[in-house]
């Protein structure tokens, strides 16, 4: 088995079918697996579903695990060389699967791969972040980033700069269309489970990078990607502050103890304070 595909749907089970039209429409040249976990979707029937995609392997879960411990459990079962995290609210074009599998044949270096990202409308999704470490993200909660996108240092963390129109070793392609190697599975290990909805990519990615290998993102494979289906099912206020206080996790695990005191709690600040602000807008 050349490839495992893990869908974690949660509410978006009408695009869920078409992304998997896109995979029966666009399948790669060798055997590959599909595995979807569907988190308790209240438009999901499971039943009807095994009848349409009967090449499906499905878990239905009882109640929403979240996305971090809904890719473990597709990974747990699957067998490809490669695994292929893909939301839901995606679809592949003619050859991306292949281009992501060929991408990591060819850079035994890297434990993943980034694709390129479009919305329906053909626009670039800028998917491409640096790792949120204490500088950038200090610069981007202070609002030093927005008034200068094009410094190398001061954007450092969305990376507004980026070019996408070719390859190169990055910090953190969008979790959305991202494939990763089973060697690099089995070193590093599973997806932390403390980030159920967002920085488990990451924290994964990140975790990578300090085992020795490279993380890339490659435009040879383009996906199309209408954003944020499942998070927008939710209300707002509580998704703004998962993901603040996910963030805040990613720096207890990482850099607590690990860089001055005074730079630590400074970054932190302006992360807590820039949730609550975002949470009342």
């Amino acid at each position: 088995m050349r490839l495992s595909i893990a869908i974690v749907n949660w509410n978006t089970t009408s695009l869920l079918r078409e992304c998997l039209r896109s995979i029966e429409a666009y399948p790669p040249p060798f055997d590959y697996e599909i595995i979807v976990v569907d988190n308790a979707s209240a438009d999901f029937d499971a039943p009807a579903f095994r009848a349409e995609f009967p090449s499906v392997t499905l878990i239905a879960n009882e109640k929403n695990t979240g996305y971090a411990r809904g890719n473990n459990s597709a990974i747990a079962l699957s067998k490809g060389d490669c695994v292929l995290l893909l939301n839901p609210d995606t679809r592949v074009t003619e050859g991306a699967l292949e281009a992501l599998v060929e991408f990591l044949d060819t850079h035994p270096d890297a434990a993943a791969a980034g694709a390129k990202l479009v919305r329906p409308d053909g626009s670039i999704d800028r998917s491409v972040r640096g790792f949120p470490y204490p500088g950038p993200i200090a610069w981007e909660f202070l609002g030093l980033s927005r008034l200068f996108p094009r410094s190398r240092v001061l954007g450092a963390y969305r990376m507004t700069w980026f070019d996408y129109s070719k390859s190169s070793k990055v910090d953190q392609p969008m979790g959305s269309c991202l494939i990763l190697s089973r060697k690099a599975i089995e070193d590093v290990g599973l997806l932390d489970e403390q980030f159920p909805i967002f920085f488990n990519e990451v924290d994964w990615l990140y975790r990578a990078r300090q085992s020795g290998y490279e993380v890339y993102y490659t435009p040879s494979a383009t996906v199309i990607h209408v954003g944020g289906a499942s998070t927008r099912q939710a209300e707002r206020r509580k998704m703004v502050r998962e993901s603040h206080d996910s963030l805040i996790r990613f720096y207890s695990k990482h850099f607590r103890g690990r860089v001055f005191a005074p730079i630590y709690w400074f970054t932190i600040a302006c992360i807590a304070v820039s949730g609550r602000l975002r949470g009342r807008s």
